[in-house]
């Protein structure tokens, strides 16, 4: 099972919305019908092509009147402020290419428009061969394993080397032999795994003991594992010394070790699809102006690489000391109701950080944020008093697996997962996602990638990073428990 970290497709899908009704007759003052379509479903029929696979050059985007740009969901390179407003490196680079691309044209209101689809970023590439994307705008490494893939736009930048970083607790480092025998969190398809390979490989044939490279979920960023590596949970990592130099600023256990480097001299780059001749072109023309060590470039990377106000992230600090104090109430009822309670106690962290003393506006309680009515519905007791609480949530997440995904033709995990979905959105909500789901041909009884997309697209960002956000304290709980030597399954990402 895989798991996007947020991918918010509802962005793409109303910006599609908004170019298409832009060039539409204006009927707002007509009255709807009762035989009128469903607006959600009008938006995701109207939406649907636009996103779907398309392979050409620029000259038929320009025809098509947008260029699809995906990118990772991150807090460097693409993400939503307090506000909702779109921001980002990747972002404003694409926005000032749009802006550059459209005044070469000349062509008045009849803008080509840049629309962003956020997607894990083990899909970056292959979304992009597939049709279903016609840029990749993300810190992606120019590697010969990618040159057979992609066709790489000029580096926007260059010079950056890949190095370790240690959490507090980690053995010192003094040179890469070191790291022999050691363990390295790393995502499979990045070009750290390729360093860390190519070290392994040096390893091996000077009879030293290869390192112990252990796989992070897809949809987790270089922040989400320095988070990791900071915490503790993590002894080793790989980042971009750039990266690396950012989060140690709102990291201090963080240990960036700038002599032990991985890869020196490394080059960013977009990336369009082979046959994209054009649209390189294009962006090589862009580059000139934007590239970093420009006006545009420095500014740009000046407001998200050396201000960490983006990616300071508050309440993690007595994460793991909650978790070690909750661990075995969380343990007794997940056994008790059949419920993995590594995902539970990720949900307590999601609603309230683990605290008891936790109130929301509408009355919400405790770890669990279960209101005073449901609480009395579960019938476990008071739920101002911390175990009941975590009984209800717990009963409450086991009755919802029975109530609506008992017969249902899915896995255990996505059971849970759709129990997750329905806590957050209600189990209403979710049936009809599921329904629209089949309609368009994705998976109904599948969360992640099937009714998940659904979701993005018809009520926005909400639940989709509920869930993801749950599965991602998951895995954190799961480095926890086996730092207290605790054996538990994963639900496998």
């Amino acid at each position: 099972m895989t798991l996007p970290w947020t991918v918010l497709r509802l962005f793409c899908a109303a910006l599609v919305f908004a170019v298409l009704v832009a060039c539409s007759p204006d009927d707002e003052g007509a009255a709807p019908q009762p035989s009128d379509p469903d607006p959600v479903d009008e938006l995701i029929e109207l939406a649907d092509p636009l996103l779907g696979r398309w392979s050409g050059d620029l000259e038929g985007m320009i025809e098509r009147r947008q260029i699809r740009v995906l990118v990772p969901y991150s807090r460097t390179f693409y993400f939503l402020d307090e506000r909702g407003s779109q921001r980002g490196l990747s972002f404003e680079f694409m926005e000032a290419f749009e802006d550059f691309l459209n005044e070469q044209l000349g062509r008045g209101h009849q803008r080509v428009n840049v629309i962003f689809v956020p997607v894990t970023r083990d899909r970056l590439i292959p979304w992009l061969r597939d049709g279903r994307g016609d840029v990749i705008a993300a810190n992606l490494t120019v590697t010969p394993t990618r040159q057979r893939q992609v066709l790489f736009s000029e580096p926007w930048s260059r010079g950056i080397d890949e190095v370790l970083v240690s959490g507090p607790s980690a053995e010192p480092v003094e040179t890469t032999d070191d790291l022999a025998g050691r363990t390295v969190y790393v995502r499979p398809h990045s070009s750290y795994f390729e360093s860390l390979e190519r070290l392994n490989r040096s390893f091996s044939q000077r009879g030293l003991e290869r390192m112990r490279l252990e796989p992070a979920p897809g949809h987790f960023e270089t922040g989400d594992v320095l988070e990791m590596v900071a915490a503790g949970l993590i002894d080793h990592a790989v980042a971009d010394d750039y990266l690396a130099r950012l989060w140690e600023q709102a990291l201090p256990d963080l240990q960036v070790h700038e002599n032990i480097v991985l890869r020196q001299g490394a080059e960013m780059a977009f990336a369009v699809h082979p046959e994209s001749q054009q649209l390189k072109v294009k962006l090589d023309e862009f580059l000139r102006n934007h590239r970093a060590g420009t006006l545009f470039g420095n500014v740009t990377f000046r407001r998200y690489l050396e201000n960490t106000r983006w990616v300071l992230e508050e309440g993690r600090d007595e994460a793991v000391a909650r978790f070690a104090e909750l661990a075995d109430l969380f343990r007794e009822y997940g056994d008790e109701y059949d419920l993995d309670w590594l995902m539970l106690i990720a949900q307590g962290y999601q609603e309230s950080r683990l605290d008891q003393s936790a109130r929301s506006p509408a009355g919400a309680i405790g770890v669990m944020q279960l209101l005073p009515t449901t609480g009395a519905e579960m019938g476990v007791g008071d739920i101002t008093e911390l175990e009941n609480n975590i009984h209800a949530g717990a009963r409450y997440v086991r009755w919802m697996i029975d109530r609506y995904y008992a017969d249902a033709p899915m896995d255990e995990d996505n059971k849970l997962l759709f129990a997750l979905a329905s806590y957050n959105a209600g189990p209403r909500r979710v049936r009809e996602m599921r329904r629209e789901a089949e309609r368009v041909g994705l998976d109904p009884n599948i969360w992640f990638d099937n009714v998940e997309t659904i979701a993005a697209r018809v009520i926005g960002r909400e639940t989709v990073q509920y869930v993801s956000n749950i599965y991602k304290y998951y895995i954190a709980f799961r480095l926890v428990s086996r730092q207290q030597r605790l054996e538990v399954p994963i639900i496998e990402g």
